[in-house]
């Protein structure tokens, strides 16, 4: 197995820029696939060459039935699934970066300009530096996430049609004539359940890997629908308070009588028309 350092590098950055599903899918990444598959991997499939025989003694026969038991080595194929599945994590991370150290520049720009005075702040990062998925980054993400997605199935189902089948079997009739006999040759497989534990086991943390992609994207869409409400109700509170009259007391009125605003006749009505009253009388008195 290679040196998976460099990746794992590159994903521990993810990791901090990601959700709670996503980091949960991160850690499955790191101990049921990297890990499993770099520390066992040469144990179970170390002899998968030299322990396969055929009872034939014809040169390049056991070479052909091994390249028709396998047509790609087992372990090969599931360090190709990770490195592509992995890429559009990658890709997520560089166009976050981008993003983000443009972001800053611009904000920069802007304080040198109005000498200090306008303090601007981040969209996409918080005060403690974690990124926000949201704006464009919202996009790129859930992109990514699709991909993941589309590729773990596809390598999921490329299996099947490249090996046929997920039992691997302790021993098989070779019928590739030439250049083995008319009869062809019978050929062992070394320790068939130890590898089929070993392929189911990694079919399944494929599909684990697939669920928490799908329950990432409908957590970011929620997330998403239920920011929106909020800010929806928050503007219609901010304008039915600028719509709403300046005396309380009228407004009790206005809503009881079909949001039409009375006027308090007792203040103005009443007591003027008393005051002209007593006036007149007091005029034809003198």
């Amino acid at each position: 197995m290679g040196d998976w350092s460099y990746m794992s590098a590159l994903l521990h950055k993810v990791y901090s820029h990601s959700t709670v599903v996503g980091k949960i899918w991160m850690s499955v990444l790191f101990l049921f696939r990297i890990f499993v598959l770099g520390a066992a991997a040469d144990n179970v499939w170390g002899d998968e060459v030299s322990e396969f025989t055929c009872d034939t003694r014809e040169p390049g026969c056991t070479h052909t039935c091994y390249n028709a038991m396998f047509p790609i080595s087992y372990v090969h194929y599931w360090v190709l699934q990770i490195t592509f599945v992995s890429t559009p994590t990658l890709v997520y991370l560089g166009h976050a970066v981008h993003v983000i150290h443009r972001e800053k520049r611009m904000m920069e720009q802007l304080r040198s300009c109005t000498g200090g005075g306008v303090q601007t702040k981040s969209r996409y990062t918080d005060e403690r530096g974690k990124v926000k998925i949201k704006g464009v980054l919202f996009c790129t993400y859930m992109t990514q996430l699709v991909f993941k997605v589309l590729l773990e199935v596809g390598f999921s189902v490329a299996q099947f049609y490249i090996f046929d089948s997920i039992f691997v079997q302790s021993y098989f009739h070779c019928k590739q004539s030439p250049p083995c006999a008319r009869n062809g040759a019978q050929c062992y497989v070394s320790r068939p359940t130890e590898k089929t534990v070993f392929i189911i086991f990694m079919l399944v943390v494929s599909g684990v890997s697939v669920l928490l992609n799908v329950v990432e994207m409908i957590y970011l869409l929620c997330n998403r629908s239920r920011e929106r409400t909020k800010k929806l109700l928050a503007q219609q509170h901010a304008f039915s308070s600028q719509q709403s009259p300046a005396n309380p007391a009228w407004g009790g009125g206005a809503s009881r009588y079909g949001g039409i605003p009375l006027v308090p006749v007792h203040s103005a009505g009443v007591k003027g028309g008393e005051q002209s009253e007593d006036s007149d009388w007091k005029e034809k008195d003198s």
